[in-house]
């Protein structure tokens, strides 16, 4: 794979990136709020930032391809159920190394996937919410140089201009409506 090929897939995925880091910024900024040294607060942002924003550079390109449906809930929940927990589990490992030297599981392993998997839900949200309005304009951004970035940006244009006129529609049966009740 050439280094151009390389530029355009990362500039697909970087909004996930930054959105998955994102997280681990105020995961990190958190830590340091409740009283956790500046050392501890940086490691867990590192440790939280890193795993999360790869994975949410995974999404991205997922997104940016069309193998999960854009603007959906349903994938992307189904996909941070498996990768919230897994980011989690690398945070606890990783700052386990960091910190003492030595990486080390959980106390019970499946009881914290389990519960990641209950809060990666949440997690998702927040995701989807933010990435639903960075990616569009970081692709318009890059998409003079980017013919993928340019396809993808126009797929979720037509779906902002088809999500718009299914709002409009609703709203002009609703006037219609009332208007004939009176």
């Amino acid at each position: 794979m050439d280094t151009t090929r390389l530029l355009r897939i990362g500039e697909l995925a970087f909004p996930g990136f930054v959105v998955g880091f994102i997280a681990g910024v105020v995961a990190g900024g958190l830590a340091g709020i409740v009283g956790q040294p500046v050392g501890w607060a940086l490691v867990s942002t590192l440790s939280l930032g890193v795993p999360l924003g790869l994975l949410g550079a995974g999404y991205g390109l997922l997104a940016a391809y069309r193998k999960v449906r854009i603007g959906a809930f349903a994938p992307m929940a189904l996909y941070w159920l498996i990768a919230f927990p897994i980011a989690r589990l690398l945070h606890e490992m990783l700052t386990w190394l960091l910190l003492t030297g030595h990486a080390r599981l959980p106390e019970d392993p499946l009881g914290f996937l389990a519960y990641q998997a209950l809060v990666s839900a949440g997690f998702a949200i927040g995701f989807l919410w933010l990435h639903e309005r960075l990616a569009p304009r970081w692709w318009r951004k890059v998409a003079d140089r980017n013919t993928d970035a340019a396809l993808v940006y126009r797929a979720y244009a037509e779906h902002a201009k088809q999500v718009y006129q299914a709002r409009e529609a609703r709203r002009a049966n609703r006037d219609r409506s009332r208007a004939t009740q009176r």
